[in-house]
């Protein structure tokens, strides 16, 4: 048996055990907790899951998130293929610009479309001066729809596009040489290989759809989240039996793409180097280059001109009347440090929660290590609102908790590291599984000890991975918004949290400086984590 195995057949230290139990309770705590609530309260949640109130944003939820998967699915698939598998017009371009709507968090994408769609928005003013007269109103299901499918089209096409690119060319030419049309080649041949990719593509978006708060909160949509929010003061039992559908809904889901996990082939992702364009677009060119422009003005430009043009527009009316703004500079920069500091903290703490689990799981395969790791990947399927309920709910459950963790940052860092500890998870448990284990017997052969070998050996090495591990959570914890806007204590706010009250306010222009002061830092983190090495790979 090689060392390497011995390594691995070790009892892990008890200390390590410790630590990743109390890291799986604790991930696990808001869940568990909303659960317990439902079923000690006074009301009967299963009669109150009959009633309407119940009902209808079930039902809303259900229609908005099927629709959003499926568009997403679409589009994301369509533009992953013209961006690898075609010769489209500055493909390479595309490839980076469709990536970038993540930088948007879905409140700001949502109220700068209403900006450019929405009568007197950018759009109808220039139809308006071509001698069309367009009125459009951007709300309800259709415009939640709209907004959250170009919003989240990019978890579907980043894993399929990286799927995409990695198939030899032969295959398609084989197939069009036996006379199959193009059409025919990319959905019985191109689609098949990539099915894994595109479903658990789609499955994250529906996730994301069930969970999103900030767009329906925006567009008037009564899904689960809003209802949440609306009920959690005024109505409590129906804010937990809310959340025991959301809940029920989020699991679901996570069972779904487990399932669709395990259905996946094994494939081989290999490349084929010398096979860049596999299909001559011809005549179908132009309308190939229309809607992959299409998609990116209304993704990416169109939100950003918006946020620019109502910016500047206040900014010149104000000049012109003399009128101050609600905000200043140095509130800008106020709410932007809260912003980074909160976020910073969240990152370390949620890198720090789920290495003790990463190090049992992927050095030492125990059982208790998995179970944490099933528990921290699970975490993703809860959404920001139900933390930030369980957390009001657990603050106001006695005079003590109440006292101790009302407007507390512990109990708002919780909340975070709970919300976004998957994200953590995956790129950490990879980053101790790279650490050679001949490193490891080489130096316990010349005497160290196991906290030496940890802190001179394994840290160095995992520190790229834990520093991208941490740079997930932080992009994620700026743009979150249920949990800052319920948890963050009084006269602390983010720029989430900020822009979201102004906007509501209708005070677009603060709105406006504010949105672009965050989707810069969301640039700056998604160009570093996502972009860069997407780019690398190809």
């Amino acid at each position: 048996m090689t060392a390497s195995r011995q390594s691995h057949q070790q009892a892990p230290p008890p200390l390590l055990v410790v630590l990743s139990t109390v890291a799986a309770l604790v991930l696990a705590a808001p869940a568990a907790y909303l659960l317990i609530r439902n079923f000690t309260a006074d009301a009967d949640p299963f009669g109150l899951l009959m009633t309407d109130g119940v009902q209808g944003p079930l039902r809303r939820t259900i229609v908005l998130a099927t629709l959003v998967s499926v568009s997403a699915g679409v589009v994301g698939t369509g533009l992953a293929w013209l961006t690898t598998r075609t010769d489209l017009p500055f493909r390479r371009l595309f490839s980076v610009l469709l990536v970038l709507p993540l930088v948007y968090p879905t409140f700001i994408g949502a109220a700068a479309l209403v900006r450019t769609l929405n009568p007197g928005g950018l759009l109808n003013d220039a139809l308006g001066f071509i001698g069309v007269d367009r009125s459009f109103t951007l709300s309800g299901l259709f415009g939640s729809w709209l907004v959250l499918t170009l919003l989240t089209y990019p978890y579907v096409f980043l894993p399929v596009a990286a799927r995409f690119s990695r198939l030899p060319g032969s295959i398609e030419q084989s197939a069009r040489l036996l006379g199959n049309s193009s059409w025919r080649v990319f959905a019985r041949i191109i689609v098949p290989q990539a099915f894994g990719a595109i479903a658990a593509g789609m499955l994250l978006v529906f996730l994301y759809a069930i969970s999103d708060f900030g767009a329906v909160a925006i567009l008037r949509y009564d899904t689960l989240t809003r209802a949440i929010e609306n009920n959690q003061l005024a109505n409590r039992p129906v804010a937990l039996a809310l959340s025991l559908v959301l809940l029920i809904l989020a699991g679901l889901v996570v069972l779904a793409e487990r399932w669709a996990q395990r259905r996946r082939p094994t494939q081989t992702t290999q490349r084929i180097h010398g096979t860049a364009a596999a299909l001559t677009l011809g005549r179908g060119k132009a309308p190939a280059l229309f809607v992959v422009g299409a998609v990116t003005l209304m993704a990416l430009i169109a939100p950003l001109l918006a946020l620019i043009e109502w910016s500047v527009r206040g900014l010149l009316t104000r000049n012109r009347t003399g009128r101050r703004m609600v905000v200043d500079g140095g509130d800008i920069f106020e709410v932007t440090w809260h912003t980074l500091a909160v976020s910073a903290v969240a990152a370390i703490t949620a890198v720090l929660i789920v290495l003790p689990i990463a190090v049992l799981a992927g050095r030492y395969r125990s059982s208790v290590g998995t179970l944490g790791h099933a528990v921290a990947i699970s975490t993703f399927a809860l959404p920001g609102i139900l933390i930030a309920l369980a957390g009001t709910f657990f603050i106001r459950q006695t005079d003590w908790t109440f006292s101790t963790f009302n407007s507390s940052f512990t109990i708002l860092i919780f909340a975070y590291t709970v919300r976004f500890a998957a994200l953590a998870m995956g790129t950490t448990l990879v980053s101790v599984s790279a650490v050679p284990d001949r490193l490891r017997d080489v130096s316990e052969s010349l005497g160290a000890s196991p906290l030496r070998r940890f802190t001179r050996i394994d840290i160095p090495l995992m520190t790229p991975g834990l520093l991208a591990a941490g740079g997930l959570v932080l992009l994620s914890t700026m743009k979150e918004l249920p949990i800052s806007l319920l948890l963050a204590p009084i006269e602390f706010e983010t720029l989430a949290t900020r822009i979201f009250s102004t906007f509501n306010e209708a005070f677009v222009t603060e709105a406006g400086l504010m949105a672009l002061t965050l989707v810069a830092l969301s640039f700056v983190a998604t160009w570093t984590l996502i972009v860069r090495p997407l780019s690398k790979q190809r």
